[in-house]
């Protein structure tokens, strides 16, 4: 018997707030009985469980997602993102039109914005 990932887990200092942020980027709704205070927080449909924790980010992060635009560019995408509250922490989009954006949550956490497939030509 094999194992399977059940979730992907991100500590917080506020569960619920930053399930918010994600639930905004990828349009999934955070788990109906999910409320305000919540110390474990799940985005539906994403595997993404948020959960309350004591201490701070203080490093980078071992594990990041990597977002793929599916109905707009990667730059269009990385605008949209800015405005829900992203911050932009490194910016690896080249002239060519290839590269990424290294964007972080709210919290801090870092997260990348690669090509759409149509860009990518796929």
């Amino acid at each position: 018997m094999t194992s399977r990932i059940r979730h992907v887990t991100i500590d917080s200092s506020d569960a619920y707030g930053l399930a918010g942020f994600w639930s905004r980027v990828l349009d999934l709704p955070v788990h109906e009985d999910d409320r305000p205070g919540d110390e474990e927080v799940l985005i539906e449909g994403a595997g993404l469980l948020f959960v309350t924790v004591p201490d701070a980010k203080t490093v980078k992060n071992r594990v990041h997602v990597d977002l793929q635009p599916q109905d707009r560019t990667r730059d269009e995408e990385v605008e949209r993102l800015l405005g829900l509250g992203a911050t932009l922490v490194d910016d690896r989009r080249r002239a060519d039109g290839t590269g990424w954006a290294v964007l972080a949550d709210p919290e801090g956490n870092e997260f990348c914005v690669e090509r759409s497939a149509a860009e990518r030509g796929d």
